[in-house]
């Protein structure tokens, strides 16, 4: 029980002054991460998109070089030789 005139004091042994002013701070912290966290969804998408644009340039490239030629005439010897091979 308190007696007129003292601060009250929570559990930690603050005054209960002290302790609206952290909870207040402890707000306004968790108020500023949130809306960074809100800002930063956006990032994610185009992180998204440009992987995406890089994979598939990237199978193009493949395809391109797979499809050649040199290569493809490589990969139907191999499997030819493959197919000719004795059991």
């Amino acid at each position: 029980m308190t007696h007129h005139g003292e601060a009250r004091q929570d559990e930690a042994g603050r005054s209960g002054e002290v302790g609206v002013a952290l909870k207040e701070r402890l707000c306004g912290w968790w108020r500023v991460r949130r809306t960074a966290a809100r800002r930063d969804e956006g990032m994610t998408t185009s992180e998204y998109a440009v992987g995406t644009i890089a994979a598939a340039a990237f199978a193009a490239v493949l395809y391109k070089i797979v499809t050649s030629g040199a290569v493809s005439g490589a990969l139907e010897s191999v499997i030819g030789k493959a197919l000719d091979a004795p059991f």
